[in-house]
């Protein structure tokens, strides 16, 4: 494991056990810095295909701005249901603040 790529498998572990213990019918949104490559990891290799379905992704709102237009159009959290107005910056905030 030695490509920012492989690490993924780290993510893809966490949110199947989530979602393990999630019922069937429940909608995950996924707030994340790189979750058009999340996304589209799980479409081309078929991570996750099972629970695909109960997954929004969406890019953290102050990373979207380094993503590419079509990028952001497709993944930013304001163009996508169920986001509301986060940031998704709230765990970074916290974090600082105990720090």
């Amino acid at each position: 494991m030695t490509s920012p790529g492989e690490h993924q498998h780290y993510t893809f572990a966490l949110i199947e056990i989530l979602l393990e213990h999630l019922p069937a019918c429940y909608r995950i949104g996924l707030l994340y810095d790189v979750a058009c490559t999340l996304n589209q990891s799980c479409i081309k290799w078929g991570f996750l295909k099972e629970y695909l379905n109960c997954i929004v992704f969406a890019i953290s709102v102050f990373h979207a701005y380094r993503h590419s237009w079509a990028c952001q159009y497709v993944y930013h959290p304001r163009k996508s249901i169920g986001f509301g107005l986060t940031d998704s910056e709230g765990c970074e905030r916290l974090w600082h603040s105990l720090s």
